[in-house]
């Protein structure tokens, strides 16, 4: 008798032992460690079930414009990277549309932002220039623009400019204005005398005829 009472406390041990080894939330036991996020905590979960914190973009240093003005572009652009701004750009103050390709042959006569202006130092500075033995200009000369669908007055702009401003697909016949029938080569160095059509008419895609000649020269 007394056998078989301690028989039957047992295997009610064990069965109670088994009941308690099983999940009680209808999943199998994997053994692992669960990787889900915990309340209150942000970010993705990762293998080793930490949280990985979220990548937020951090604000930009902020600092104030030098002063460029007068400086060779070249000498500005390097001034500006050793104070963190690299995102810089030129221009040509004359608008005669040149490129700035040899910065050192040129010089900064503005810039976009006033020195002493604090900005983030992402911020694109751009300056204006001319070459080392021309005068800058009062202010920035603009280049001109067919907006409206009207001719613009290209008289004293450089060929290159006048070419610009108009459609890609613009029929244009470039002649030298002071009767040598040189070649319009590199057209930033030409200056528009006269122009067909006139300043203000419709542009309605018919062909342009400029006359030009070499910056430094008088129209005839």
């Amino acid at each position: 008798m007394r056998i078989r009472i301690i028989s039957a406390i047992l295997l009610t041990v064990a069965a109670g032992g088994l009941v308690a080894c099983q999940p009680t939330d209808g999943t199998k036991s994997s053994g692992t460690k669960s990787t889900g996020a915990n309340p209150g905590v942000t970010g993705v979960p990762t293998g080793d079930g930490s949280a990985a914190k979220d990548d937020k973009p951090t604000a930009a240093a902020r600092k104030k414009v030098p002063v460029f003005v007068g400086m060779g572009l070249q000498s500005a652009q390097d001034a500006a990277q050793a104070q963190g701004f690299y995102s810089l750009k030129s221009h040509d103050s004359l608008g005669r549309d040149r490129m700035q390709a040899f910065d050192r042959n040129w010089k900064v006569c503005s810039q976009n932002y006033q020195a002493g202006k604090t900005i983030p130092v992402d911020t694109t500075l751009d300056f204006g220039a001319v070459k080392l033995e021309e005068t800058c200009p009062a202010k920035d000369m603009q280049a001109p623009s067919a907006v409206g669908g009207k001719m613009p007055d290209f008289k004293g702009k450089s060929v290159k400019a006048a070419r610009a401003a108009l459609d890609s697909g613009t029929s244009i016949d470039v002649k030298d204005a002071g009767g040598q029938d040189r070649w319009v080569l590199i057209e930033s160095n030409w200056q528009v005398c006269t122009q067909t059509p006139a300043a203000r008419a419709a542009l309605n895609g018919q062909p342009v005829t400029l006359t030009a000649v070499k910056f430094g020269e008088s129209c005839p």
